[in-house]
């Protein structure tokens, strides 16, 4: 695969985390913490595949929710726990601690927003 770098989309990237950081930090309530949040990574990880790769909308889009789905997937099989890493929260921001069918539906939304913005902006 051929890298390059494409700053607007790096530069979505960095928004995308600092709004994250800000959220992780800041909000302790129960949506949007965990949902939007959720709604948001999913969309943070396709920026930072655009940003230096030529990979297509397409494949971006479907390797940042097979990623995400990945990671879901290692919280209901406790991956944290095997991995001896339950008391890290390091390990925990990025890997989370429990698998949830809600945080599934907010990386597809993420992703559905992702594909829209993205077909809306080729017809410009």
């Amino acid at each position: 695969m051929r890298l390059t770098f494409k700053k607007p989309y790096f530069l979505a990237c960095i928004l995308l985390l600092l709004v994250e950081v800000l959220i992780a930090a800041f909000a302790k309530d129960s949506f949007i913490r965990p949902y939007v949040g959720d709604f948001l990574v999913v969309m943070l990880i396709y920026a930072f595949l655009k940003s230096f790769t030529h990979l297509s909308v397409w494949q971006a889009a479907m390797g940042s929710l097979v990623f995400s789905y990945l990671v879901e997937f290692s919280q209901y099989l406790g991956l944290i726990k095997w991995l001896g890493l339950k008391n890290n929260l390091a390990a925990k921001l990025i890997l989370g601690n429990a698998f949830s069918w809600e945080d599934m539906l907010a990386y597809t939304l993420g992703i559905l927003l992702v594909l829209i913005v993205e077909r809306k902006n080729s017809n410009l």
